[in-house]
């Protein structure tokens, strides 16, 4: 099983410009509607499909809307070779009312 990063933990991350990869599971809809800058757009249905696409090396957070698709990928991705792999606790929406209030909720 993944582990989960708090948003705020990303944002220190992402602040600081450490290494992390940023992985989108969500539809192309909703990416339209909000998304992390510099994120890897790679939808749930896809990943499976796409995972050469990722480093299995570098620290990848997965995110979706809430954290449930997202959780599922990135245990997907623990159990393929993916050895940093984190799962962003509450997705976007939880980025949105704690880091970023600007951002569209939906």
């Amino acid at each position: 099983m993944a582990q989960e990063m708090k948003v705020a933990e990303l944002k220190r991350r992402l602040d600081a410009h450490e290494p992390v990869v940023v992985l989108d599971v969500r539809d192309t809809w909703e990416t339209a509607l909000a998304r992390l800058d510099n994120a890897v757009h790679i939808p749930m249905e896809e990943i499976e499909h796409r995972t050469e696409e990722l480093d299995p090396k570098a620290e990848t957070v997965v995110y979706c809307h809430h954290g449930v698709r997202s959780a599922a990928v990135a245990d997907f991705l623990a159990r393929n070779g993916f050895s940093k792999v984190w799962n962003l606790e509450g997705g976007i929406d939880q980025w949105a009312r704690k880091v970023d209030a600007r951002m569209k909720r939906y």
